[in-house]
């Protein structure tokens, strides 16, 4: 590849890290072309799979502000940029990767932090983003009900408290 190409693949790939919410590294050995197509697919249009030489994978991940992945370029490495829910596509590239054993999952980058494998295991593990907002709603609202229930609570007690001293009194009477 002659420095003009090489250039311009380094500032694509720049633009992509920088733009992107994740990054997920995978080794794509193995994959026929329909199952790559597939992967593409499923993983949606927010999504960039692409296969690029490490050494530019580098030089543009640095040039992003990206570091750490130096470890997880070796070796025949597709890259999956991800713009948005990060998580889903996490999911989509582990569920992926069990029905197709030529996909491996190597690690990424996502929320400022370097993922080993094991760590976008973890992160794919995750539930979704919509599930843990209903959960953290569902939460809020039994904590009001609560709260709501214990302002209530104590001026009807004094009230029955009152009503019962009233009737005592009255049957004293």
């Amino acid at each position: 590849m002659k420095r003009p190409d090489k250039a311009a693949v380094i500032a694509e790939l720049t633009d992509r890290f920088r733009d992107s919410d994740a990054i997920y590294l995978t080794e794509y050995r193995g994959l026929t072309v329909p199952q790559v197509s597939d992967l593409r697919d499923k993983l949606g249009r927010d999504t960039f799979y692409s296969v690029a030489k490490n050494t530019l994978a580098r030089i543009a991940a640095k040039e992003a502000g990206i570091e750490g992945l130096d470890e997880l370029l070796k070796g025949p490495v597709a890259i999956t940029f991800v713009k948005g829910d990060f998580v889903q596509a996490a999911k989509v590239l582990r569920d992926f990767a069990k029905t197709n054993k030529a996909l491996v999952t190597k690690g990424g980058f996502a929320d400022g932090t370097v993922y080993d494998a094991e760590g976008f295991t973890k992160l794919a593990d995750l539930e979704s983003r919509e599930v843990l907002l209903s959960r953290m709603a569902g939460a809020l609202k039994g904590t009001m009900a609560k709260a709501a229930f214990l302002f209530v609570a104590l001026p009807t007690k004094a009230v029955r408290t009152i009503d019962a001293l009233r009737e005592k009194q009255e049957k004293a009477a």
